[in-house]
């Protein structure tokens, strides 16, 4: 039975772990945070509601020596990267015009809550030399492709694409009356999931693109035919659901998985995927190229704020993204190199008051 680690425990790290304890697929389950009360807590009552063994193990996951010393003396099978300096619903019930201009720019200009964490688990895992895949749930679509650019891009991310294809096939079962959907894969990025949960199709050429069967059928509308789901942290459960299979198909005995997952081996966007052995393989349907997939999901991070992403792994803005803040803090959307997160982040918590 395999051993998986669990970095962060904010409400979707919670439902991660206890899904896993729940698998029957994970002898052994880590969980790590910051909080220790908090570990604690959420060991032993996973612990109590399975047959897991099951661990908690305070960490700050910003410490690269901590993560590292963690990794060494578990020895994961799969790590689950769910921790962020600040969570992405950190803003949603905020009414105050600094949040309502961060916001407006679009969440890849919070990447300084995003990367830094994920960068530091990726860094530890090459340190201690674990051959373990590596789950990234922190904003996958543009933080997959940022380390990708300097060598640490994780096996893949989980939710987005995933969720998209949860849609679907809600969709067509309800549709064929309870027939077993076909095949579905998903091109597509996180920019596009809002429209998805909250059934608001955009103009054709920005809608996900949604192949079906074998032969790779296009209903891209099936993607906003489903039920709107209003936003807020309901939608962590379609992201479980979209991130359980993927998982339990990335552990050692996992079963063959044909699915779609946001930035497999750091490619921007969203792309169907084979899961095999722990291995993942791009799915691409027939007529679908990666070059066009890539060059679309790179479109559609523009809606996320992102303009593109330099060789060194620095982000450039979009006009939009600038506008937003421009009567705010207009430094905040100048170009982001990777050295300077941590004090971008700084100074967004300055600029939000937190």
């Amino acid at each position: 039975m395999s051993t998986v680690l669990v970095i962060g425990l904010g409400d979707m790290g919670d439902r991660v772990a206890a899904g896993l304890a729940a698998s029957g697929f994970v002898g052994r389950l880590v969980v790590a945070s910051r909080s220790e009360r908090n570990v604690n807590q959420t060991a032993a009552t996973l612990a109590s509601a399975s047959d897991c063994l099951v661990e908690g193990a305070p960490l700050d996951a910003t410490r690269l020596d901590d993560v590292a010393a963690l990794l060494d003396r578990t020895r994961p099978d799969l790590v689950v990267q769910c921790a962020s300096l600040r969570s992405p619903w950190a803003l949603a019930e905020r009414g105050d015009p600094a949040a309502k201009a961060v916001e407006a720019a679009g969440l890849g200009l919070r990447l300084p809550y995003q990367v830094p964490v994920v960068l530091n688990v990726m860094r530890a895992v090459r340190e201690t030399g674990i051959d373990a895949p590596v789950a990234n749930l922190s904003f996958p679509d543009v933080t997959g492709p940022v380390l990708e650019r300097i060598g640490f891009a994780p096996a893949l991310g989980l939710g987005n694409a995933g969720m998209v294809l949860r849609r679907v096939r809600a969709v067509l079962r309800e549709e064929e009356h309870g027939v077993i959907p076909p095949l579905v894969r998903i091109v597509g990025h996180h920019s596009q999931l809002t429209g998805v949960m909250t059934s608001e199709a955009p103009a054709s050429g920005d809608r996900c693109r949604v192949h079906l069967g074998e032969d790779g059928r296009r209903d891209d509308g099936a993607a906003y035919r489903g039920h709107a789901i209003d936003p807020g942290l309901r939608w962590n459960f379609l992201t479980a659901a979209a991130t359980m299979p993927v998982l339990e198909a990335l552990l050692p005995e996992g079963k063959t998985l044909r699915w779609s997952v946001p930035a497999p081996g750091g490619l921007p966007g969203g792309y169907p995927v084979r899961i095999e052995g722990g291995k993942v393989e791009l799915d691409l349907p027939p007529g679908e190229s990666l070059e066009d997939a890539i060059a679309f999901n790179e479109q559609m991070a523009r809606g996320d704020g992102v303009e593109r992403v330099d060789p060194d792994g620095t982000v450039h803005f979009t006009d939009a993204a600038k506008a937003a803040v421009a009567d705010l803090a207009p430094d905040l959307a100048e170009p982001l190199p990777l050295g300077d997160m941590a004090s971008r982040a700084a100074r967004l918590d300055q600029v939000l008051g937190i």
